[in-house]
């Protein structure tokens, strides 16, 4: 224990917001500490990471006679976290209602928080690389009038910038432009470039280390190892790298320079987090440039209407428009046009098809002409489920509410929510019958079926037509993902089957044709954004069709083509579909949610409660939500509380999970309420009635109801 005249730090530590810790734990330290300073403090039994945080009424020197920990050292190697990352933790924290250290440490590489300083000080004394300029290894090309106007727009106001272009038209490059031009005008000046998914970083990485030089450029996803991940975050830390590539991880990043950020992809639900501390990393990135000085440029060929809304026009009568500045970019590089939508009505093909004859038809023209062809169903594995035609047995996970996936090249069935594997049975575990069958189809199967439909086709130098598969179960090994998009940028594949990792963000120069199959699921879906994301989805999937307009015109000029085989298609998705015309769809669809009152004309949150029995869940959820009306917490009047429900997959891993929605017309009222709420959901869980409860966090704007 400390007892001499020390100064106290205040330490945020990595404890979640359910534990009851608190936000900061004070400790003795020999002299005073500077915010942000990295420090190895005692916690319980254990010696963890903390970073010293700004608590001015709590800081100055120990009482004579009393004690306190004392912090165990000082991480003297890395310089302290700067007040902009300070300030973006702790309005994160505030926001999605976690603690302050869970949402500060999360965002820390795994890596700093293992090593003790004198290996962090040995780590720091192998050499670093030199520090990378922004030399022109890639010639910059020369720009459309459509994208030289807006990198004009972009330099010439503060934004934050809805980059509006349809895919191919160099939305990419206008991005480049405006990372150099940031650069150029401060050789301290740092900028983050954001994709949604770790498969889109490599390619994008290409073009910026071509550009800029690759001691410039580091990326930051999950998908690194921790000693990467240590070095990309030291190297950004200290200046050293001026462009960071990442997911939304990286929206934590430390860029004392940080001068511009760009969300590529911005509509895509993958920057929101979905475990631990559920952050928006595009919301983040809005706040993040107005607090630091940074422009924020947000692209998309279909933006989420949150943005969309958030930047149309200012008009006398809507004098709240306006808050962010729309770019348009409607026209593709090269004179390409944009594919043209077909839709194959499935009502008038036989019954139980896949493939329809004019699709196939399609297909193995494509093939035997040298081009290659996409076909996009959002569903892996070989079959969504075995049943069995005697008794109607099907193949259920024990530990959830949902289906095992049948997986055909293992033989195994697989929940894809807990991960419980068997061997698939020879005969039906209930009634013995063999009579054992698939029903629906996944990714697998589709690669299958064109493997035999397309046996007798060949390319132009007489080989057989090649099938590849793309999700998330072919690319598990290291590089495989890698390797495979090689082999189609190669021309060593004619058709390409995947989820929706193929559909958005890949430039594939040589996909003339595009097939949704069996997109209808999503249309009559629960979750009142489903329509937007089949129409992102769609619209990203077909904008890999004719991407190069010499290649379509060496082809023959051929137009480049999007099948959509529908039970519906007269559906205003597929109507809007077929025009590209994403502001009309765009218009319904806020018209439909303005009426409805939902977002972006509501905000909303989720509380969920995890717990042995259904019973124990919802009756948590009822218990806090009756203990805030009879206490009247600050903002309720201006909240709706919703009976609670339980979650469309109810159970997983033998946990019965609940929910309770909050919704609010003002962002205010619903922060406030949730605000005074928090100790109110701590006391419920300590209740002997709820023992059975596992666990209950807060989700502000979720992204799935």
């Amino acid at each position: 224990m400390q007892t001499a005249a020390a100064s106290i730090v205040q330490v945020a530590l990595h404890a979640p917001s359910h534990s009851g810790v608190g936000d900061l734990l004070s400790y003795a330290s020999p002299g005073p500490l500077p915010p942000g300073t990295l420090v190895r403090v005692p916690f319980g039994a254990r010696e963890v990471l903390g970073v010293v945080w700004d608590a001015d009424e709590a800081t100055g020197e120990l009482p004579e006679g009393a004690t306190m920990r004392p912090i165990a050292g000082v991480l003297a190697g890395v310089a302290p976290l700067d007040a902009p990352w300070r300030r973006l933790v702790g309005f994160a924290a505030r926001y999605y209602q976690r603690a302050l250290g869970e949402v500060a440490l999360a965002a820390l590489p795994p890596q700093l928080r293992d090593l003790d300083p004198e290996q962090l000080a040995r780590r720091l004394r192998r050499p670093a690389a030199p520090a990378g300029g922004t030399g022109q290894d890639m010639p910059a090309v020369a720009l459309t009038p459509e994208q030289e106007s807006a990198r004009a727009q972009i330099a010439a106001e503060k934004g934050p910038f809805v980059l509006f272009g349809s895919t191919g038209s160099g939305k990419t490059e206008v991005y480049l432009r405006c990372v150099q031009e940031a650069l150029d005008a401060d050789p301290a000046a740092q900028a983050l470039v954001m994709v949604p998914e770790i498969n889109l970083t490599p390619q994008l990485e290409e073009r910026f280390v071509r550009r800029f030089g690759p001691q410039a450029v580091v990326s930051l996803h999950s998908g690194m190892t921790n000693p990467q991940r240590l070095k990309s975050w030291l190297a950004a830390h200290s200046g050293t790298a001026r462009i960071v590539l990442g997911t939304r991880m990286a929206v934590f990043a430390s860029l004392p320079g940080l001068r511009l950020v760009v969300v590529d992809e911005e509509h895509d639900p993958s920057y929101k987090q979905q475990e631990g501390a559920r952050y928006s990393a595009r919301d983040l990135a809005i706040w993040r440039g107005r607090e630091q000085g940074a422009k924020v440029l947000l692209g998309s060929a279909t933006p989420s209407l949150e943005s969309w809304h958030a930047s149309r026009p200012p008009t006398a009568e809507d004098p709240e428009g306006g808050r962010y500045l729309r770019l348009h970019m409607p026209s593709r590089i090269g004179a390409g046009q944009l594919p043209r939508v077909r839709r194959v009505d499935m009502n008038q093909q036989p019954r139980r098809a896949v493939f329809t004859a004019p699709l196939l038809a399609a297909i193995t023209e494509r093939v035997q002409r040298g081009e290659q062809c996409m076909v996009l169903l959002n569903r892996r594995g070989y079959a969504p489920v075995l049943h069995c035609a005697d008794c109607g047995w099907k193949s259920n996970c024990p530990h959830c509410s949902a289906h095992q996936v049948f997986h055909k090249t293992d033989r195994t069935l697989r929940c894809h929510h807990c991960g419980y594997t068997v061997r698939v049975p020879r005969h039906c575990p209930t009634c013995g019958s063999p009579d054992i069958q698939s029903m629906g189809r996944g990714t697998e199967q589709l690669e299958e079926q064109l493997a035999g439909l397309l046996s007798e086709v060949l390319r132009p130098d007489g080989a057989p037509a090649r099938i590849a598969r793309i999700d998330a179960d072919t690319t598990k090994a290291k590089g495989a993902l890698e390797t495979q998009l090689a082999q189609v940028h190669a021309g060593e594949v004619d058709v390409l089957v995947g989820t929706q990792m193929i559909a958005k963000g890949h430039d594939f120069r040589r996909i003339t044709l595009v097939a949704a199959v069996q997109p209808d699921g999503a249309l009559f879906s629960s979750d009142f954004r489903s329509a937007e994301r089949l129409f992102a989805l769609l619209m990203q999937a077909g904008g890999r069709a004719g991407r190069d307009a010499a290649y379509m015109a060496a082809q023959g000029g051929a137009p480049c083509e999007m099948w959509v085989q529908t039970y519906h298609p007269q559906h205003a998705v597929f109507e809007a579909l077929r025009r590209h015309d994403y502001p009309a769809f765009a218009a319904q669809q806020l018209a439909e949610r303005q009426e409805a009152g939902m977002p972006p004309f509501a905000y909303q949150a989720l509380v969920r409660a995890d717990a042995r029995t259904q019973e124990v869940a919802q009756a948590f959820l009822t218990a806090a939500s009756a203990a805030a009306r009879e206490q009247d917490l600050p903002g309720l009047a201006h909240v709706t509380l919703y009976p609670p429900v339980p979650l469309t997959i109810q159970r997983v891993a033998n946990v019965e999970r609940a929910q309770m929605l909050l919704e609010s017309g003002s962002r205010a009222a619903l922060q406030r309420f949730l605000a005074a709420w928090q100790p109110v959901l701590h006391a419920a869980r300590g209740d002997p009635a709820h023992r059975g409860l596992v666990r209950w966090l807060v989700d502000v704007d979720p992204l799935a109801i």
